[in-house]
């Protein structure tokens, strides 16, 4: 008997490619491919450096050469970025997985009790963003506000593109950025004490800044250099924060920024303790680590849209004319790269037939979506369907793995079909809807 192949997760960095499987009861962890940087991934390759598509092409053909076909494949993306699949993934196509459900996945799968609402503060290497999760019906909503990706290089780039331009070495050299990253995990408690006495003692700052905390390829870091370079994540962060408000919500840090301890005390000293990773995860590792047990099955991901999706019909009773609210799909039915949802009523599904419109044969549809405990639908969007006066149809819902939410028109054939149609069906009419709403808010 031939053992099935195993389930994989990829975060596809800027940086580093980080593939993680979790196999049988065991804890994830990295898979351990030719070049990788201990406790990072493999060093992404320049020529798909800032190409999330592309780059997770290379890291599932990486993870073939030296594993062969995984047999369900879970990618990490940012929050609020749905980028094209990668079109030489291979088989099987992956689902995307967004940081924040990914993280908090693997806080569940650990045990720790679900907090409603909180946030998922991603430090990761292009950008950093906040997002705001609030457990509904089993589902997590997710919402935020745009993913600030300071220039250039990003986020985490920054920091070590002013760290190494301050000791004299170039940030775009592989080797030098694999040498960065082996120093400052051999010596990051000293790193961490100098630049904390220069954060609290400002005063001192200067007589502290020649100290050395570390060594890359020949050259000396010194703290004063690192503290420098510690004002690119603060104020990055701050302007994330700003955007979100005073709220002291329980927050979560994940991405290779949150290691800093020192950035993690000054994102406490503005919405209070994070939340503890479960068994001292290196943050960086959070993201890929939760979407290893989400395609291994050993968690759901709760990522099924937790909100009913509706759209407005019109109606004629008792000779009257009747706005109605039609749902075509439940709270937590709609999975990313899940089937078709129709509207049903009875076990049936429903058939709408397109009224005449004025000047010519678009209608003006109104899709609403009702958040729990509320009587209507909010507007989130109006789409004009193509459909002839007489035409019916069973109208559908689907959400695409980049998270696009798309109306479904599926035509019914004619009862009498016309001698010029051959039996031929029509197709299925698809509109795209954009993201639905995270908080359908009345």
């Amino acid at each position: 008997m031939t053992a099935a192949a195993p389930a994989v997760a990829v975060d596809a960095g800027s940086r580093y490619l980080r593939v993680a499987r979790a196999d049988g009861d065991g804890p994830p962890y990295l898979v351990d491919l030719p070049g990788t940087v201990p406790g990072e991934g493999l060093p992404t390759p320049d020529r798909v450096r800032g190409d999330r598509a592309a780059a997770l092409a290379a890291a599932c053909a990486a993870y073939r050469a030296h594993c062969g076909p995984p047999g369900r494949l879970v990618a990490v993306v940012p929050h609020g970025e749905h980028p094209p699949p990668a079109a030489e993934t291979g088989e099987p196509p992956p689902q995307l997985l967004g940081v924040p459900h990914a993280v908090l996945a693997l806080l569940r799968h650990a045990g720790t009790p679900p907090l409603s609402p909180v946030l998922v503060c991603d430090l990761g290497g292009t950008g950093v963003s906040l997002a705001r999760c609030l457990l509904t019906g089993g589902t997590w909503a997710v919402s935020g506000p745009p993913r600030h990706a300071p220039l250039p290089g990003g986020y985490g780039a920054a920091f070590d593109r002013a760290v190494l331009d301050g000791a004299g070495l170039t940030a775009d050299d592989p080797e030098v950025l694999r040498l960065l990253a082996l120093a400052r995990a051999e010596s990051g408690r000293r790193t961490e004490v100098a630049l904390d006495r220069m954060v609290a003692r400002p005063d001192r700052a200067e007589r502290l800044a020649d100290t050395v905390v570390h060594e890359v390829a020949g050259r000396e870091i010194t703290a004063g250099v690192v503290h420098r370079a510690f004002a690119r994540l603060t104020e990055a962060l701050d302007r994330v924060l700003a955007d979100a408000g005073p709220d002291r919500t329980p927050v979560v840090a994940v991405g290779g920024a949150a290691r800093s301890a020192t950035l993690v005390r000054h994102l406490a000293d503005r919405l209070g303790l994070p939340v503890p990773l479960p068994d001292g995860t290196d943050p960086a590792l959070a993201p890929v680590f939760g979407a290893a047990l989400v395609a291994a099955g050993r968690v759901d991901a709760a990522d099924r849209y937790p909100h009913a999706v509706a759209v407005r019909v019109h109606r004629t009773v008792g000779g009257l004319p009747r706005d109605e609210e039609l749902v075509i799909s439940p709270p937590g039915t709609l999975a990313p790269g899940g089937a078709t949802v129709f509207a049903e009523t009875g076990g049936e599904r429903v058939r709408l037939g397109a009224a005449p419109a004025e000047g010519g044969t678009g209608r003006e549809v109104q899709l609403l979506v009702r958040g729990a405990g509320t009587r209507g639908g909010v507007s989130a969007t109006a789409v004009t369907v193509s459909a002839a006066a007489g035409d019916r149809f069973h109208v559908g819902v689907r959400v695409t793995t980049d998270g696009t939410a798309h109306l479904v028109l599926h035509p019914l054939a004619p009862e009498a079909p016309a001698p010029h149609r051959h039996g031929a069906e029509p197709a299925a009419q698809e509109i795209p809807l954009g993201a639905l709403p995270a908080d359908p808010a009345p």
